[in-house]
Formats: structure tokens, sequence, C-alpha cells
């Protein structure tokens, strides 16, 4: 049967892409496109790619009055819990590809899920490389007691650090516990320094003009190191294809899964 599809943030850097794919896919029907700025307007024009037949509308309740199987949200960290909350409570599925929320959001946001016997997929990525990367750096985790991360991003990026960074510093956690050679509370000079704690894991963001997104997990032991890193380009097509799996994928799913890197390897 084809999935009903309603996407928030769809005129947005990544939302765009996700959408002209469905548009385009047999196996998605697109009922629903949600961008503040376009209301009225229609989605295939705003994405230059001739009608659809379907107007962008302002507001996800706008939206979710027309049935809807899966809402894949790509909008910004100040709206992003209550696209999913009031989802939830419509009886509609959800893919997360909105950074910004915290361990304790998706606490609230498992509980609803739960409660509702329905499936979100959340990640910090939805590009096949950087779950890659991610499951590499886990596998690693499980023998190099030290470790810090650097997250890379654009001026423009508010959020720190990223989704991507976050979810695998708390999935680092699950795995063992990160050795530092100082603690924090010795460290001479500005604690600051050392970056985040983030579940026992030191995020460093950066964020300055000519990155789009990236990350990096070093490793070290004493006179070696290891660097798992991915560089993403400066265009939204290597998280479609995740994107997609994940909103095929969330019609199974009861509660939440955190992470690309989980349908491809532990589902």
């Amino acid at each position: 049967m084809t999935i009903r599809v309603c996407v928030a943030g769809a005129t947005g850097w990544a939302g765009r892409a996700v959408t002209g794919a469905i548009l385009e896919s047999s196996e998605f029907q697109l009922v629903g496109a949600v961008a503040r700025r376009q209301a009225g307007v229609d989605i295939g024009e705003a994405l230059g790619r001739g009608r659809a037949n379907l107007n962008i509308v302002a507001s996800l309740e706008e939206a979710l009055a027309v049935s809807t199987d899966v809402l894949i949200d790509y909008t910004g960290h100040d709206v992003v819990k209550n696209h999913i909350m009031a989802a939830l409570d419509k009886g509609v599925r959800v893919v997360v590809g909105t950074s910004g929320l915290t361990a304790s959001d998706y606490t609230d946001i498992e509980q609803r899920a739960t409660e509702r016997n329905l499936g979100v997929i959340a990640a910090g990525n939805f590009s096949m490389t950087a779950a890659l990367a991610k499951h590499f750096s886990l596998i690693a985790a499980q023998y190099l007691p030290s470790w810090e991360i650097i997250d890379y991003a654009s001026a423009a990026k508010v959020d720190v650090p990223s989704g991507t960074t976050r979810e695998l510093a708390e999935e680092l956690a699950a795995i063992s516990q990160n050795q530092l050679g100082v603690a924090l509370e010795n460290v001479h000079g500005p604690k600051e320094a050392r970056g985040a704690t983030i579940d026992g894991t030191q995020v460093h963001s950066i964020r300055l003009p000519g990155y789009v997104i990236a990350f990096e997990t070093i490793f070290g032991l004493p006179d070696e190191r290891l660097t798992i890193r991915h560089d993403a380009g400066s265009g939204a097509q290597p998280y479609v294809s995740g994107t997609l799996l994940a909103a095929q994928k969330v019609q199974a799913v009861s509660g939440l899964v955190r992470g690309l890197d989980r349908l491809l390897f532990h589902l």
C-alpha cells in the first residue's frame, strides 16, 4: 500500500530534497506539506517541479486534517517536539530529521509513542555514510577506553552540539565509560576549553563559514590514535534514502528508535 506522508519543513534545505523524492516515488503519496513562509503555494511549483496539486500550509494542524500515515519533520529545534507530540496524538507515526532535541525530550517522546503504540524514528543524520561512521565508532569504543568528538557545522547553525554528535555521545556512554586523562575539576584554566560534557564524552562544536556538516570521533592510546570522520557535501541528497527507509520501517515500530544505524544493523 502507498504510504501517505506529510513533510514539515518541506521547502527547507533537507526537507525540499526529501519532498521532491516523495513526489517522484510510487511507494509514497505526499498528502501534506508544511512551510510557514510559502503557505498557499503549490508544493511542486515551490520546488521548481511544476504543479503537484497540493498547496503548502502554514501549520501542522492544518496538514494533519488529511489522513496521514507518517510525518517527516525537518523543521527547527523550537517546534519539533510539539510537532512530534501532536502527530502521535493524532495517530500518526513520525520520522525526525530535526536536531536540537535532548535526552530528556526523547524520554518524553518515547513515553508518548509507547502509550499510543506508534513508532518514532529519529536520527541526527540520515546519511548512510554518517550512520556507518557512528556504527564504527560504537564498535571502537568496545576496545578503546578514551575518546572525544569534534562537531563541525556552518556558522549559521544555532544548535550545539549537532543532533548527530549528541546521539553518538549518548550511545557511546551505553558502550563504555570514557576515561579522561585529567578530571575536569582538576583542569587549570577555563573548563569550557575542554568542550561540553555529553554523557561522559567531551564534545567540541566548531561553527565556521566553509563547513556544512562533519563530525569525527577521535580515540587515543599511548603512541597511537584512531580517527573516524564523516564529511557531508553542500547538498541534502545524502539524507534522502535514509529518511525514506525510516518512513517505510516506522510502520512496524512501536516506541522510539534513535539512529539510522539502528535500522541498518539492529532491527
